[in-house]
């Protein structure tokens, strides 16, 4: 573990350093420690800074979440269509994880005003699906959609490979993202375990297998995103993804065994969960945030018992 921490920290320290107090789509970055005291859209107690300050549930999680929404022939089309993902997916990548950080840990002021200009870029985003469905990105349905599979995602991914969650705990991530959501447009994103499986039900009719799913798939494979001390797990990493996607959803998507995890590998990405659980990086938006808050830079690795 000292060998990664001290890799990841000559990492942080090579990487250029953020430009302070600005946010753009273009990708540039927040200053995540001034206001000083002023507090994000979760509470730093909370279960969801817990979870997004770990790299590996983030990475495993947004795969999942990511299989889940491309189910979706609207969304898919909306992301498929109106990104440059699947030509130049790093700089799509790092936007979508800065505006997850932002939601999280920037903030309130700054991630009001961020998720307004989202809302905004999202407004000219709209089409038709190969079949002839129309959508549009600010549609409440399919963002309720999006929100639900972002969240069931990355909880998943930390209680899998991480640390186990509780269901009371569950239940309380879904209900500390409702503020975040209800900015964002999604006014019926479920609130509570029960809440989320009624609304798999509901989508379960609606969803369908696509090539795309299995484009993604080699994208997320063969592009250049953990840090290198991560990289050659990267692969596992994105098979994790798949292991966890419900197994309902897994047989709509054509996603067999193969695609998923052996024992000895699910062991391997929990041990590396874990390990990235209790590191921190200075210049990491969880500790900047902490320090907004005057707690520790380590708050959130010593929080936990």
């Amino acid at each position: 573990m000292d060998a990664l921490q001290t890799s990841l920290d000559r990492d942080a320290q090579d990487a250029p350093k953020p430009a302070p107090g600005k946010y753009a789509p273009d990708g540039d970055a927040v200053d995540f420690t001034t206001p000083i005291g002023e507090v994000a859209l979760v509470p730093a107690e909370s279960i969801s800074w817990r979870i997004f300050k770990n790299p590996i549930a983030l990475f495993v999680g947004g795969v999942t979440a990511v299989l889940l929404e491309l189910a979706e022939p609207r969304v898919r089309s909306g992301v498929w269509d109106h990104t440059t993902f699947r030509l130049d997916p790093i700089p799509r990548m790092k936007r979508t994880g800065l505006a997850a950080m932002v939601t999280v840990y920037g903030p309130h002021s700054t991630a009001e005003k961020m998720i307004a200009g989202i809302r905004r870029m999202h407004e000219r985003v709209r089409g038709t699906t190969p079949a002839g469905e129309a959508y549009h990105a600010n549609d409440p349905v399919l963002l309720d959609w999006v929100q639900a599979t972002a969240s069931f995602g990355f909880l998943e991914a930390y209680s899998n490979f991480v640390h186990p969650i509780s269901n009371a705990d569950k239940d309380a991530l879904y209900a500390e993202a409702e503020p975040a959501a209800r900015l964002y447009g999604a006014v019926g994103a479920p609130s509570s375990v029960a809440e989320l499986n009624a609304l798999f039900d509901t989508m379960r009719p609606k969803l369908e297998r696509s090539e795309i799913v299995f484009e993604f798939l080699e994208i997320m494979r063969r592009a250049p995103v953990m840090p290198w001390p991560l990289r050659p797990f990267q692969r596992m990493l994105v098979r994790a993804g798949v292991e966890i996607t419900p197994d309902w959803m897994r047989d709509i998507l054509g996603l067999g065994s193969a695609w998923g995890l052996r024992p000895w590998e699910r062991a391997i990405v929990s041990l590396v969960g874990r390990m990235s659980d209790r590191i921190v990086l200075p210049f990491s938006p969880p500790a900047q945030a902490c320090g907004r808050m005057g707690l520790p830079r380590s708050y959130l690795t010593a929080a936990r018992s």
